[in-house]
């Protein structure tokens, strides 16, 4: 993130209203609720930039929003007449009663059927260090102590709601635009599908994705980097992906794995989660693992799961 979102995710404390119109009086039916996106997650990670995505896809975005007052919001955009469709509410927590607040919003919401979906903007605690040292500001919760202090603080209050989200974002390694391109992949189409998956390609030498809701290790097949030939290319060149699924074992476990995530994916759907990121490992995140990924992705878009493929640590070495 550059110094700009960073100054804008460790805004000020007034609530603030970045697009939409005035709620009108009239009475609505409840196919006139709109829907709601709440984005929290940690001080530094991105969460203005994701707001700014979604003003800009035509949300209507409110900032530093009070959680007690989002039912009422999500009433006022019901009374608009169809004109406030769409609401996203950026949140953060820095108190125990702000978010016990929060927590009894969502049950408010889930009382009154409002389809809600928690979007959680993550980073690594070094990442985070960076972004605060860069503007030479103090983390909102560090006080007296220093700016991992606060960043504890903070992810022990968020612990909770992270397990409750939807979509978990890791903006360690992203710039600005690599962050509204993952937004625009989530929110940009003009019809909510039914399941979307993020498959994500890693090097286990690098760290497992932080944001990865499955996990699986592809260090079972020999490793293409040990033939001369192969070493140089990724596993988005044919030969390599030939070379990795004429392994015993390999055609097999594609196989397998996609009949578990149609179990899994079926799931998902019944409990309503609409995202899940798929992270698939190797040594390197280079050659086993990218080749997987495409494989993989290629058999859920065939499926009818709209799939986004995303090679984290490919190009590292």
């Amino acid at each position: 993130m550059n110094e700009h979102e960073e100054q804008q995710d460790q805004g000020g404390e007034d609530a603030q209203v970045s697009t939409g119109a005035p709620a009108d009086a009239a009475g609505v039916p409840e196919a006139a609720i709109p829907e709601l996106v709440i984005i929290s997650g940690m001080s530094g990670a991105g969460r203005s930039t994701a707001a700014k995505c979604l003003e800009d896809l035509g949300w209507f975005v409110v900032d530093n929003l009070p959680p007690a007052l989002i039912p009422t919001m999500v009433e006022l955009g019901a009374r608009s007449q169809g004109n406030v469709a769409r609401i996203a509410v950026v949140v953060d927590v820095r108190g125990r009663r702000f978010f016990d607040n929060l927590r009894e919003s969502l049950a408010d919401l889930a009382a009154k059927h409002v389809t809600r979906r928690i979007v959680f903007l993550e980073s690594s605690d070094e990442a985070l260090v960076r972004r605060f040292e860069s503007v030479r500001r103090p983390h909102p919760l560090q006080g007296d102590g220093r700016i991992v202090d606060g960043i504890d603080a903070e992810r022990e209050l968020l612990r909770e709601l992270r397990g409750d989200a939807d979509l978990v974002i890791d903006t360690s390694s992203l710039n600005v635009h690599e962050l509204r391109a993952k937004m625009d992949a989530q929110f940009a189409g003009e019809e909510e599908p039914e399941l979307r998956a993020t498959v994500m390609s890693f090097g286990f030498k690098y760290g497992l994705p932080v944001d990865a809701d499955l996990v699986a290790d592809m260090r079972f097949l020999p490793n293409p980097h040990w033939v001369p030939e192969l070493r140089p290319f990724t596993g988005l060149n044919e030969e390599v992906s030939a070379y990795v699924f004429n392994q015993p074992g390999a055609k097999e476990f594609l196989d397998r794995y996609a009949e578990l995530l149609r179990l899994i994916a079926a799931g998902y759907r019944r409990e309503g989660k609409r995202y899940v990121t798929i992270a698939i490992g190797c040594t390197g995140g280079k050659h086993r693992s990218v080749a997987t990924s495409e494989k993989l992705a290629a058999r859920l878009a065939a499926e009818g799961v709209e799939t986004v493929v995303v090679h984290r640590d490919m190009g590292r070495e």
